[in-house]
C-alpha cells in the first residue's frame, strides 16, 4: 500500500496496469477556497441516481454534467445530458487541459457537502470513454481520501486529494484498477471534484 501524504512532488502511484499521477498543486489555497464557493454557487446541481441490487437510490452527493454538445453520458444504468460549458467551468478545462497536454470535451462534477458522503468502489470503463481513456481529477474543499484496488491482485493503493491539487489516471487504470472515495464520518466540511473526460461521440 502507497500513501500520498501531501508532502511529495509529482510522481507515479500506480504500481503496475495503469497510471495515477499527481500532477501538482494547481491552484493556491485561497484561489481554490475561492472557486470553491463559486462552484457551490454557480453550477445547477442535482441529486445523483444509481442503481444497486435492481434499487434506484437517489444520493445525498449531488452532481452536474457538462460538455461541448448536449450529448448522452449513461452510467449505472441511468442517463444524463449534458450542460454547455459555463464561463468558469470552461476556464478550469483550459487550465486543466494546459497541465495534462491533453483534450477534453466533458467534466462530471460531484459536491460532497461532507463525509458522511463517499462514492464506493467502480471504474470509469464505459465504451464512451475509449480503451484507456484518460481523466483528470481536480479538487476543491475538504482534502478526502481516494483508494485504488487492482481487480486481481487485490493490491490497494491509498492517495489524499487536497484542494486546489490535479490527479491523472490514465492507461489500463480503468480496465485493471477500481477506485473509491470513501466516506470519513468526522469530516464536516465539503469538497467538489471535478473529472475531465474525453467522451467519443457516437459511441466511438
Amino acid at each position: 500500500m502507497d500513501t500520498y501524504d501531501g508532502s511529495k512532488a509529482e510522481r507515479e502511484y500506480l504500481p503496475y496496469d495503469g497510471s495515477l499521477r499527481m500532477r501538482g498543486t494547481v491552484f493556491s489555497a485561497r484561489e481554490a477556497a475561492r472557486l470553491y464557493d463559486r462552484l457551490i454557487a454557480e453550477v445547477r446541481w442535482s441529486r445523483d441516481v444509481v442503481r444497486l441490487f435492481g434499487k434506484r437510490i437517489v444520493t445525498q452527493r449531488e452532481v452536474a454534467w457538462f460538455g461541448d454538445e448536449s450529448f448522452e453520458y449513461r452510467y449505472s444504468n441511468e442517463s444524463r445530458v449534458a450542460m454547455v460549458w459555463t464561463p468558469l467551468l470552461s476556464a478550469l478545462k483550459d487550465k486543466v487541459e494546459s497541465v495534462c497536454g491533453s483534450r477534453f470535451n466533458s467534466v462530471l462534477l460531484n459536491f460532497y457537502h461532507d463525509g458522511s458522503e463517499g462514492m464506493g468502489w467502480h471504474s470509469d470503463d464505459e465504451k464512451e470513454l475509449g480503451d484507456e481513456p484518460l481523466i483528470a481529477s481536480l479538487s476543491f474543499g475538504a482534502t478526502r481520501r481516494f483508494d485504488m484496488r487492482h481487480k486481481k491482485t487485490g493490491e490497494t493503493v491509498k492517495v489524499f486529494l487536497e484542494s486546489g491539487s490535479l490527479w491523472v489516471m490514465s492507461g489500463a487504470s480503468q480496465e485493471r484498477w477500481k477506485h473509491q472515495a470513501p466516506k470519513q464520518l468526522k469530516i464536516k466540511e465539503g469538497r467538489v471534484n471535478l473529472t475531465f473526460r474525453q467522451f467519443e461521440l457516437g459511441g466511438g
